[in-house]
């Protein structure tokens, strides 16, 4: 590839990386409702929302310096209450409750500073409840809720989306198989909206209809041998990332999220090397699982926020795992039968192997660094 190639797909590479928050972390807010039984009146309600997202809502940044001060979300609580109430409705056999702001305090999740309501409700008739969920869906049709719901105890989740905005809780709408259902659709959004594990899958799979020899890469002649080498990848990758994520997820270890996000980065680049100088050659499905390990810490961030009791959690792990399988073997299917069909063109070899490898590291490294030093390197646009 001609060096103005080179610095050309460079700057695209820069000017369409994802943002950080974004290429790792969707756009989630946090929604508990807790009620004493089905036949009380009364509900209770905390609402934690990411103030970047509350602030790309109703500009929360007044002085435009790029942060958010406590000052600054403290003179917009009635703005902010006003903006979370209006897109939140819950019945109860049928009949609207009445929502009540109260405090707002500020909290820490993985991902950033967030926002949090409480509020209280009232329920005329007493039964089962219907909650019509539509923040942010104008905005960020990509964003979830992630609804607990607590009655008499019991705990249950819901995930709200932009087509699945109005839902039933309670009762058998809230038994284990919904539960697992729910968390199989979003285990399978996750991973394809997770760019960096995307990348870093990619990264792997872009050689595999090849061979290595000597300086040169040469088209595999067996597409069965291809799948058998994907297979390995694949199968390390889950195995790995399956394990650090269940230990993530029930708190057996809880390393230091930057960290993990930056090593996350690390492996989607030095993959993506490894294609253009190539130091493992084969057993590529080693690298996967020993960069699998630091990318179930990653999927363990997207779950670890709900707060659910033990048996919830373990149930929704299962599900966001099987659904992050599903996502993963998606994109494998897809992606195969078309690199194989391409693997003896210039085009392929050339532009989709070395170009590809070569823009893929350079979003990694943007990536690496501002993840690491926690800055935003000035004078790159992003499309997030």
């Amino acid at each position: 590839m001609k060096r103005p190639g080179i610095a050309a797909l460079l700057l695209f590479a820069l000017w369409t990386a994802p943002k950080p928050a974004l290429a790792h972390k969707a756009s989630d807010s946090y929604l508990t409702l807790t009620r004493a039984g089905s036949d009380s009146s009364a509900i209770s309600g905390r609402w934690d929302i990411a103030l970047r997202d509350v602030d790309n809502a109703i500009t929360l940044d007044t002085n435009g310096d790029g942060d958010i001060s406590w000052g600054e979300v403290r003179a917009k609580h009635r703005a902010i209450a006003a903006y979370a109430l209006s897109r939140l409705a819950i019945e109860s056999n049928g009949a609207s409750c009445s929502i009540t702001s109260g405090e707002q305090l500020i909290d820490q999740h993985s991902d950033g500073a967030y926002t949090v309501l409480r509020f209280s409700g009232n329920c005329p008739r007493p039964g089962a409840l219907t909650v019509d969920y539509r923040l942010l869906f104008d905005i960020d049709p990509q964003h979830r809720g992630l609804l607990q719901y607590v009655e008499a105890g019991a705990a249950s989740s819901v995930i709200f989306g932009v087509d699945s905005h109005r839902q039933s809780i309670g009762g058998a709408a809230a038994g284990p198989f919904e539960q697992f259902r729910q968390y199989v659709r979003d285990g399978i959004w996750h991973i394809w909206l997770g760019f960096d594990h995307i990348l870093f899958l990619l990264s792997l799979l872009l050689p595999a209809v090849l061979l290595r020899r000597g300086r040169a890469w040469l088209p595999a002649t067996s597409f069965g041998a291809v799948a058998i080498d994907v297979a390995k990848i694949v199968t390390a990758f889950t195995i790995a990332h399956s394990i650090t994520l269940t230990l993530a997820t029930l708190d057996v270890v809880s390393p230091n999220g930057r960290w993990i996000e930056s090593g996350i980065a690390l492996s989607v680049a030095l993959a993506a090397l490894n294609n253009v100088f190539p130091l493992v050659k084969n057993g590529r499905w080693v690298a996967a699982f020993g960069f699998g390990l630091i990318h179930g810490f990653g999927f363990a961030s997207a779950l670890k926020d709900l707060g659910l009791p033990t048996g919830s959690l373990v149930l929704s792990l299962f599900g966001f795992n099987v659904g992050v399988e599903i996502g993963q073997l998606a994109i494998v299917a897809l992606f195969l039968p078309i690199a194989f069909a391409l693997r003896e063109t210039w085009a392929y070899r050339r532009a989709l192997l070395a170009g590809g490898s070569i823009a893929i590291a350079t979003i990694a490294g943007v990536w690496l660094v501002e993840r690491a030093f926690n800055v935003a390197l000035p004078g790159l646009a992003f499309a997030g």
